[in-house]
This record gives C-alpha cells, sequence and structure tokens, in this order.
C-alpha cells in the first residue's frame, strides 16, 4: 500500500490545503469547502471545490509516472508497427497547462467538454482548473438507448476533433461522460504532430474497445460507421491488440475484429 502511495505521488493534506487556500484567494472567496474524489488516478490528486470547480494537482512525481506510461504506449505503439506517438510532459506544469489547452481546443471545436479556466504553477505543484459536471456518468456506467445514442455522439465527436488535425490520445470509457444526455470529452494527452495519423486511428481503436462492452460489437460498429468510412476502421484495426493489454480496456477483440471484418467484406451487420 505504501509502494502504491509512493508510485502515485499522493501529497499530504498540507500541500493540498495550501493549494485550496492559494485558489480562494484567486476567486475571491472567503474559504472553500474541498471534496477528493474516489478516483484511481495515477497521474494527479483530483477534488471539486465548492461544487463547481474540477481541479487536479500534479506533483512532479505523477510527472515521472507519466513518463513511464508513456514509454509504455509507445512500445505498444511499435508492436503496431507504427512508430511511437505518446510525448511526455518536463514539469507538473507543463502537464496542467496541455490539458487546460486541450479542452480549449476541443470547445473551440464545438466538442463537449468542461470549461478550462486556468493552469497555475503552486509551489511547485502544476494545477488545472476545470468546470465540475455535477452528476456525469461514465461511458461504461449507461445501457439501453442512452448507451446507443451516446455511441454514435462519440463518434461524431471524435470525426470532429480528427477532422481538425487534433487527437485524443486517451479515449478510454472514464474519459467518456455524459450529463443531460450529452457526450463529454476529457483528459486528452499530448501525441506528436507528426504521427496525427497514427495517433487518429489509435483513437479510433480506443473508442471501439470503450464502447463495445457496453453495447456490443455490432452496435459498436453500427455507430462507428455512422462517421467513418470502413477503410479507416480498417486502419484502426492494427491497434486492437494493443489496447486489449492496456488494464484500462477490457472488450472481446475477437467480437470486434469479426463484425469488422464482415463489414469489410460487405456482409450486413
Amino acid at each position: 500500500m505504501e509502494l502504491r502511495r509512493l508510485v502515485r505521488g499522493r501529497l499530504d493534506w498540507p500541500r493540498l490545503e495550501a493549494v485550496a487556500m492559494e485558489l480562494a484567494k484567486r476567486y475571491d472567496r472567503d474559504c472553500v469547502h474541498v471534496r477528493f474524489l474516489e478516483a484511481d488516478n495515477w497521474l494527479s490528486t483530483p477534488m471539486v471545490l465548492d461544487e463547481d470547480l474540477f481541479v487536479k494537482v500534479i506533483s512532479r512525481q505523477n510527472t515521472l509516472v507519466h513518463t513511464l506510461f508513456t514509454t509504455g504506449r509507445n512500445l505498444g505503439a511499435f508492436s503496431a508497427g507504427t512508430e511511437g506517438f505518446f510525448e511526455r510532459f518536463k514539469t507538473p506544469y507543463e502537464m496542467a497547462e496541455h490539458e487546460l489547452e486541450a479542452t480549449r481546443q476541443m470547445r473551440e471545436l464545438g466538442i463537449n467538454a468542461p470549461e478550462p479556466i486556468e493552469a497555475v504553477e503552486i509551489d511547485g505543484l502544476g494545477v488545472v482548473v476545470l468546470e465540475y459536471l455535477p452528476e456525469f456518468r461514465s461511458l461504461d456506467q449507461l445501457d439501453g438507448k442512452e448507451a446507443r445514442d451516446a455511441a454514435v455522439q462519440l463518434f461524431d465527436s471524435l470525426w470532429t476533433l480528427h477532422d481538425a488535425g487534433l487527437a485524443h490520445g486517451d479515449l478510454r470509457a472514464e474519459n467518456v461522460l455524459v450529463l443531460e444526455g450529452e457526450v463529454y470529452f476529457i483528459d486528452a494527452t499530448n501525441v506528436s504532430a507528426d504521427a496525427r495519423e497514427d495517433a487518429r486511428a489509435y483513437d479510433l481503436a480506443s473508442a471501439l474497445a470503450a464502447l463495445e462492452p457496453v453495447v456490443g460489437p455490432r452496435e459498436t460498429i453500427d455507430a462507428a460507421l455512422s462517421a467513418y468510412s470502413t477503410d479507416e476502421l480498417l486502419a484502426a484495426r492494427r491497434f486492437l491488440d494493443f489496447v486489449a493489454i492496456r488494464p484500462d480496456h477490457e472488450f472481446d477483440t475477437t467480437a470486434l475484429k469479426g463484425e469488422l471484418e464482415k463489414r469489410a467484406d460487405g456482409t450486413p451487420g
């Protein structure tokens, strides 16, 4: 337990309290109520202030863990026959600044995302402040018609991101939120601008993998084909085995590949 705590870079209360107090000053609040989220998060300490601000506090240890994750993901990309395209961050503030900018870019494209407020450095920590989305559910918590509606929105939003020449880089169920029937993207990571085509194919494979356990392979492919061509799905297919070995994805790889191959052969779904 202590080793896991060390690796995750969890911060003691005095440092988190200092962050909360500084933010209270910045937003002209006499005091703030702090609530920590129950999240299995290796890359930050997430907390909610006054039920309207979502704050991620990033330590140097979090930055190191992100670097280790990035190395592993790039090795996985090599196994899929392409150069690694994930990029690391040098400092906690750089991580915070990237998340703020990625969120801003998504909103500018008309993609639902929390309102970006600011990224600051406090006592050597990177701090990103976003709008808090109350009462949301993640993609893997949906079922029935709501899940099918979210499936189409997911690929529409992803296509909009890709059409603008961007990529998400970490599209999994926990990073696709649904609030009042609307799909929101969060937690985009850093990918190389020189390898965006591969990164977009990886995004598409990740979206397929995130959705398949929710609606099944046939409806997953149906939803994907509402925004992408069969050729684009086939290009993403080579990343499915890599996505399958990631601990944050659990899906039926064989069924998904089989459904995709049927569509490529012209067999109706």
